[in-house]
């Protein structure tokens, strides 16, 4: 497996070199590189009836489970944590465990913190996995923290290392650690790589059977302030290999548009280049503030007072700032912008993976937009008008004819964010696992990644839709 740092640098001279070789302005195709690094996708639920999607969910499975109901909270194990009840159940640090210190590689300062831990029960996985996303929705005053690991058990009965995925904070003030994901780990069978555990070679018949996910709580010494911690999950999937899927006939969306703002990422291009090189590799943050905003939250005039007033939507400048993982050096991290839209009050937030448009149009159905990932050349999406090695959009709704209408941040201006592209050419570069570059190598596809955010006042039917495509 590439190392995460020099996959990065990879993917982004792929993005170069596609661009260049279908003529398109750089500056329009540029994407966050994050969104198509993903090996393998599918999904084991679902609403389509089709035969071969069916067929192709059994083949290609997912396994999204979270903890989040006090029930949940009370099963894991505490060491200086303990659940809280309320509208939302979550837990806090009630007793330190103890302290340790903890030198942030991104500021070089060392500071004592205390901590105290939640560790998950096992969680099986009946297929075996090959890929696992964890995110979290998590409340973190200034000056306190979490880190979210994963430790597994390979289907030889061997156990994985604790693995971290990722150190979350919401700000970035003088007193809070900088988020960042860890580089570097592995033991040889499997990996982490930015956000992402995998099995390093699959065709080996290795696997990930179980796991357990366990939180450290962190704050300053003599302080009372806690995290929160309302929901952690994870999303296990084996996949194999596919360069095409079947194309899936329209369904109970069509005609169906949200009403969701549009916002594009090239009108910040250049702005704040300390955040990954500015907008016009924003194409995850700004996809998660229009998801935001459809569901009534935005930034307060005083949050955005950094940003300078003569720029255009400054709450696009405010999810970049917000969502940047210091060690991956950009806005793509796929937990953190999760995690990001669980910041405003009452939002909740997962990334997973579905199997096809059919669970796409269930949630369209009821009034959720999808976040989707994918990557691929000019000529394989009509309209689009750039090529990509990985991108965002928001999908808000289906045609009358089934075709997708998405809000594509990488649009000139905000007018021109709402697109109409082909059913089957969106279904195909959204949902496999493998693909061809510009100079006609084998690339990762991104497999039917999605961000799906909702808030906890969601309806009941929305809240079915949600579990019957595998979210709970």
């Amino acid at each position: 497996m590439t190392p995460p740092a020099a996959r990065r640098t990879v993917l982004a001279a792929a993005l170069a070199t596609a661009t260049t070789a279908v003529g398109v302005n750089a500056a329009q195709a540029s994407a966050d590189p994050r969104a198509g690094t993903a090996a393998d996708a599918g999904t084991n639920a679902g609403t389509g009836t089709d035969t071969d999607t069916d067929t192709d969910r059994d083949s290609a499975p997912v396994d999204y489970h979270s903890w989040t109901s006090h029930s949940d909270w009370r099963l894991g194990i505490h060491d200086g944590t303990g659940p809280v009840r309320g509208d939302r159940p979550g837990i806090v640090l009630d007793r330190p465990a103890g302290t340790t210190e903890y030198t942030d590689p991104h500021t070089g300062r060392t500071e004592t913190w205390e901590y105290a831990t939640w560790t998950s029960p096992v969680r099986s996985v009946s297929f075996g996995a090959t890929e696992l996303v964890a995110s979290w929705n998590v409340c973190t005053p200034e000056s306190t923290w979490i880190q979210a690991e994963l430790c597994g058990e390979y289907n030889d009965g061997s156990p994985t290392p604790w693995y971290v995925m990722g150190r979350w904070t919401s700000g970035d003030g003088d007193r809070d650690i900088r988020r960042t994901s860890v580089d570097g780990q592995g033991d040889g069978r499997s990996a982490i790589s930015t956000d992402t555990f995998a099995i390093d070679d699959a065709a080996s018949g290795l696997r990930l059977r179980s796991y357990r996910l366990r939180l450290t709580l962190f704050r300053r010494p003599g302080t009372r302030l806690t995290p929160v911690v309302w929901r952690i999950g994870a999303m296990a999937s084996a996949i194999p290999d596919r360069f095409t899927v079947p194309a899936s006939r329209p369904g109970e969306a069509s005609g169906v548009e949200l009403g969701v703002p549009r916002y594009s990422q090239e009108l910040h291009k250049g702005q704040y280049p300390e955040y990954d090189n500015g907008g016009e590799a924003w194409c995850s943050p700004t996809s998660s503030e229009m998801v935001i905003e459809y569901w009534g939250r935005k930034p307060t005039p005083a949050q955005l007072a950094w940003v300078d007033p003569s720029y255009a939507d400054p709450q696009v400048d405010q999810a970049a700032r917000l969502t940047y993982d210091y060690q991956y050096q950009g806005c793509g991290n796929w937990p953190f912008n999760a995690a990001y839209a669980a910041t405003y009050h009452g939002m909740e937030s997962v990334i997973t993976r579905l199997h096809s448009l059919h669970d796409v149009e269930h949630l369209i159905k009821h009034g959720v937009p999808v976040i989707t990932s994918q990557s691929f050349l000019a000529s394989e999406l009509d309209g689009a008008g750039y090529g990509t090695a990985g991108h965002l959009m928001c999908v808000i709704g289906f045609t009358r004819d089934g075709d997708v209408i998405a809000n594509d941040p990488a649009s000139r201006d905000d007018a021109a964010v709402r697109r109409v592209y082909k059913r089957h050419e969106f279904e195909t570069i959204w949902l496999r696992t493998k693909r061809y570059d510009a100079k006609g190598k084998v690339a990762s596809g991104s497999g039917g990644v999605v961000y799906v955010y909702w808030p906890t006042d969601a309806t009941p039917e929305q809240r079915r839709a949600l579990r019957e495509v595998g979210i709970r």
